[in-house]
């Protein structure tokens, strides 16, 4: 029989574990990243937060004394580096190149730290760390001093937003805890930052592999007065507070509608606090409302905050969407569709100004083009540099603009409505991440005027459904042979059309661009909207162009009403194309008297599913035209 002492044993523990518990989910979150240069001893000083907080199970414990020994760690002092650098990469090279996440908790207050790379060629994986942080460990080599990545990374953090710097000063076991080399290197530091504009930080005197000013002050530093490094983690003010005092923001995630008695609102809460009868805003719309209720799972609240995933129900029936923003009544946010912003490119391939991304900020995705930078910012040395594009890991200044008004606010006061990613059409790939800086002016004057004849009442007067015949293919290949045919037969019917030819139109409205791929990007976007006013207008509009690269091709298609867009793949084979050379371009191209030839040294993105497939190995360019003649009067059968 068991012992009813035993009973009250395993309910004290119970009653012990949910005690824990529940202290451990209102303890508040501190997100920070640790960055520096190479070497700095990030990885060290993760592992050494991770040990002194006892966040290491004794299996982790035994293995990382293990491989210490492996790697030569002298003595029995542990690599702390090891818990963190887990990528076998990183290990053989002795360096961090990913981002490294790890949680810990001390009885006051839970933690989630980014380890950041060191490297210059990872700057865009320190952005990605820093990007949801509320405080930065600068860690400085003592023995090395500010650095050119110091510098970097410290711009970077403060570009992001992160108003809480520490600067730890690392390694000072390895120069006997002098502070006079202390305190050179906190006065060249804050030289530096002042020029930046980080207006405070705290500086500290450490070693992430002795221990010391970690957890507990150090003897080694009777000088330093200030706090650990655990202490000032633990009670640093971090952003929620802040959040919580701005004006009421809460972008709609989406709209929940189980039944039709039901219909509310659902989203993370960005900024401020929201009550039953508060007058609420939707932007853009502009429509008002108030708050009726606010529903959990947990029952209904009488008070929300930010950092909260709630619903909101409204006394008002207004359309509301995922994408929109319900805000308090009397300071709404702006709406906008263009902007000049901070852009940091993420991608291998340069940025092509004028190409089309998706730009998703916050819940709402829409379709974005980069003008060609202002300006690209040196991190080293913070000139601002002429730049027509940006490379990997380059910073720049750029104006962009959207296909409609989204929400928005300046990065400074909200990184929510004001950080934004950039997305690659055809990939899918994350290219950018930006930060808006304000609204052009010009896009809140600039309206489409509205005109009494429709562009369906010209398509009416000339008989006819407007199109765009897109003929792509390479150089060589018979696009503006067959797209002059074409045109010919067109004509010959009644048909009003027009044929704009890539040659034609580099003498006078293109005249000004070159042939390299930003150029070219260019070159079609424009060509798209003039084509685009001309099927306004009623026409038949025909395009020869090389147009090597599908995200413009459709970027052109998205311009125009469905259907009326129609690509038309003239498929010829290089080698064929270059038999065929009769402007001698290929013969150029390879002796290299010709940079930036399509099929040469630029790629050509052949349409993956084009309305009319053209075999010129086929058919002959009379055919060809006699066939797209007979669709276009006709039945579309896109099989040639």
């Amino acid at each position: 029989m068991t012992n009813p002492s035993s009973y009250q044993a395993e309910a004290l523990i119970a009653e012990d574990i949910d005690a824990y518990l529940e202290a451990h989910q209102h303890k508040s979150l501190l997100r920070f990243i640790t960055c520096g240069s190479v070497d700095d001893g990030k990885s060290t000083l993760i592992g050494r937060l991770l040990y002194d907080s006892k966040m290491i199970f004794e299996d982790q414990l035994a293995a990382l004394e293990a491989d210490s020994k492996r790697v030569g760690t002298q003595g029995q002092e542990i690599d702390f580096a090891l818990l963190v650098d887990g990528l076998a990469a990183e290990r053989e090279q002795g360096i961090t190149i990913d981002v490294a996440y790890r949680f810990f908790s001390t009885e006051k207050r839970k933690f989630i730290v980014a380890d950041t790379p060191g490297h210059e060629q990872y700057t865009r994986n320190m952005v990605t760390g820093a990007s949801t942080a509320d405080l930065a460990v600068i860690l400085i080599d003592a023995r090395k001093g500010v650095l050119t990545q110091t510098r970097r990374h410290s711009y970077l953090a403060h570009l992001i937003g992160i108003r809480h710097i520490v600067l730890a000063v690392n390694k000072m076991d390895l120069v006997g805890y002098d502070r006079l080399r202390f305190d050179a290197i906190v006065e060249d530091y804050r030289c530096f930052a002042r020029s930046i504009g980080i207006e405070s930080f705290v500086a500290m005197p450490i070693s992430g592999f002795k221990g010391d000013n970690i957890t507990a002050l150090s003897d080694n530093t009777p000088w330093y007065k200030g706090p650990t490094l655990m202490g000032h983690l633990e009670t640093v003010e971090v952003d929620a507070t802040a959040d919580q005092a701005r004006a009421f923001r809460m972008p709609v995630q989406w709209v929940n509608r189980p039944n039709l008695d039901f219909r509310g609102f659902s989203g993370l809460i960005a900024a401020g606090t929201v009550r039953p009868g508060d007058a609420v805003r939707i932007i853009p719309s502009g429509k008002t409302s108030r708050i009726a209720r606010i529903v959990t799972l947990d029952g209904d609240l009488e008070q929300a905050v930010a950092g909260q995933s709630v619903t909101l129900t409204l006394t008002d029936e207004v359309d509301c969407s995922r994408g929109d923003v319900i805000a308090i009544a009397e300071a709404p946010p702006q709406a906008a569709d263009q902007f000049e912003a901070t852009i940091v490119w993420m991608a291998d391939e340069a940025m092509l100004p004028g190409r089309s991304y998706w730009l998703k900020t916050g819940t709402q995705t829409v379709s974005a083009s980069v003008q060609a930078p202002k300006y690209q910012v040196n991190v080293n040395t913070l000139e601002q540099l002429a730049a027509r594009t940006l490379e990997l890991n380059a910073i720049g200044v750029a104006n962009l603009s959207t296909d409609k008004p989204i929400v928005f606010e300046p990065y400074a006061d909200s990184r929510d409505l004001g950080g934004f990613i950039l997305i690659d059409k055809m990939t899918n790939a994350t290219v950018a991440a930006g930060m808006i800086h304000f609204a052009l002016r010009r896009a809140e004057n600039v309206h489409w005027q509205a005109v009494d004849i429709t562009r369906e009442a010209h398509a009416s007067q000339k008989g006819q459904q407007p199109r765009l015949l897109w003929f792509t293919g390479l150089s060589g290949s018979g696009k503006s042979t067959i797209a002059n045919l074409v045109e010919k037969k067109l004509h010959a019917l009644g048909k009003h059309s027009f044929l704009l030819d890539g040659d034609n139109v580099r003498h006078g409205l293109n005249k000004d661009l070159g042939f390299t791929d930003a150029d070219r990007v260019e070159n079609i976007r424009r060509v798209g909207e003039v084509a685009k006013l001309m099927t306004d207008a009623g026409l038949i509009v025909l395009t020869a162009f090389i147009s090597p690269f599908r995200a413009e091709r459709e970027l052109v298609r998205s311009m125009l009403p469905a259907g009326e867009f129609i690509e038309i793949f003239v498929d010829t084979p290089l080698a064929e194309a270059e038999a065929r050379d009769v402007k001698g371009l290929y013969k150029k191209a390879r002796a290299g008297e010709l940079k930036n030839f399509t099929g040469i040294d630029s790629p050509y993105e052949a349409p993956e599913n084009p309305e009319v497939h053209i075999d010129t190995t086929r058919i002959t360019p009379e055919q060809a035209a006699e066939r797209i003649v007979e669709q276009i009067v006709g039945v579309w059968s896109p099989e040639l």
